[in-house]
């Protein structure tokens, strides 16, 4: 695998949802949070509408629902909540996001309903960080200002590109004024943290357009930019239009402009926290756990979210197609609040796991596995228990400092296939007979 394309997948969780199963009989969530830390959870809530699906775009989200689903679906938020409040027993929250879908497809009036939902759980959304999804065609002036007037904490956009014709390329039909207006909104509202995200390797960019892209979000100096290959997979809009086969020169290119967006944000005074991440060296890292909500500890709500245990994670079943989606969506609004009590679809991570999990989330971060604290954790030695890693480091991939193996400027740039090689045999196996629908 490690020989192969440089792009053979995001490890943004492990295992991918792909892994999970029915969970029979289905386990009460009060026994699964029994024994569990509950003084600093990551709360999770999911909204799976968008105006529009973008041509990349493989999450769990309807475009356009009707009115009546969107009111259906805050009522049945607020059921799941009291249900989770009631099964958590107490818990304390030092983190919180709202993602999707575009959580900000909401109407303001919408949003200031979905905000009020964590109070029921004993979120103080301030305290919390509360990091939430917007897009361009959504992030106006009377949504941005509940969000603000609400102390949301960090707002993300993806901007993807600021050339029209590289967008719609992707798969998303934007102009460039109506990115700039939801931009000049964004930057001259009082939150402490924006987000942009870029995407490289869209058919006909070049150095120069990436570039543009680059020194226009440069130019606005979001706090943090993300920037994110193009990838072009199964049951998405772009699949349908371009050849799937590995294509070595399209790798190749977008290795390219993946350094010279690296190189260009370092430059501009931003630290790289991943392979995707970077946040301007003046902006301080959170207390607590950062918002990309892989921690163990995590509460979601909603019926594209996942929640995560010690032993076990777990959601609600898992679509990208439209049918897929529509009917869990369907699903979820016809349930009795009793039904949110209990986990439904999921994967029980043994000791083994567990460790390959702490490895994952660790070595693909810049500061990578802290060799005393994973046998702090675990008991056991990381290079015992995972005896391929010199493979890493002879390709110069991997660095081992001062008890610290960290994955070189090279390995990042390697991740998504560093990612996947990792994957166990046994979580492997499920993703490869998990059906796609």
């Amino acid at each position: 695998m490690l020989d192969g394309s440089p792009y053979q997948g995001y490890l943004y969780a492990y295992p991918h949802k792909t892994a999970y199963r029915p969970l029979r009989p289905r386990p009460a969530l009060r026994e699964v949070w029994a024994g569990e830390p509950r003084e600093a959870l990551f709360l999770y809530l999911h909204v799976p509408f968008c105006e529009m699906r973008c041509g990349f775009c493989n999450l769990f989200t309807r475009a356009n629902p009707p009115a009546e689903q969107v009111g259906a679906y805050l009522r049945q938020l607020r059921h799941q909540a009291a249900a989770t409040a009631d099964s958590l027993g107490g818990a304390g929250f030092a983190r919180a996001a709202i993602g999707g879908g575009t959580p900000t497809y909401l109407t303001a009036d919408e949003l200031a309903e979905l905000l009020a939902i964590p109070a029921g759980l004993g979120v103080d959304l301030p305290r919390a960080a509360l990091s939430v999804e917007t897009s361009p065609a959504t992030a106006t002036a009377d949504r941005i200002a509940v969000l603000a007037g609400h102390g949301v904490h960090r707002v993300s956009m993806g901007v993807q590109s600021f050339l029209d014709a590289e967008a719609h390329a992707a798969g998303r039909p934007q102009r460039r004024a109506e990115v700039e207006a939801a931009l000049d909104v964004l930057f001259a509202a009082p939150l402490p943290v924006r987000n942009l995200d870029l995407i490289y390797g869209i058919p006909g960019q070049t150095a120069a357009t990436w570039q543009f892209s680059l020194d226009e979000t440069l130019r606005r100096r979001p706090e943090e930019v993300y920037l994110y290959p193009l990838y072009v997979r199964p049951l998405t809009g772009l699949a349908r239009r371009h050849d799937t086969a590995p294509d070595p020169a399209w790798d190749g290119q977008r290795l390219d402009l993946y350094r010279q967006g690296r190189d260009a944000l370092r430059a501009a005074g931003y630290r790289q926290l991943s392979m995707r991440q970077f946040r301007r060296s003046d902006v301080p890292d959170p207390d607590g756990p950062d918002y990309c909500c892989q921690d163990d500890g995590m509460v979601g709500l909603g019926c594209g979210s996942r929640s995560y245990t010690r032993e076990l994670h777990y959601s609600f079943d898992y679509a990208v197609g439209v049918g897929g989606v529509r009917a869990i969506i369907d699903d979820y609004l016809r349930r009795p609040p009793g039904d949110f009590a209990y986990a439904e679809h999921g994967f029980r991570l043994d000791a083994v796991e567990q460790r390959r999990r702490w490895l994952l989330k660790s070595l693909l971060r810049v500061d990578g596995l802290d060799l005393a604290a994973y046998t702090k954790r675990f008991g056991t030695d990381a290079d015992r228990d995972f005896p391929a890693l010199p493979e890493l480091a002879a390709r110069g991939w991997l660095d081992a400092d001062a008890g610290v193996l960290r994955l070189t400027d090279d390995g990042l740039a390697h991740s998504d296939a560093i990612g996947p090689w990792l994957v166990s045999g046994p979580v492997r196996e499920l993703m490869a007979g998990h059906a796609p629908r």
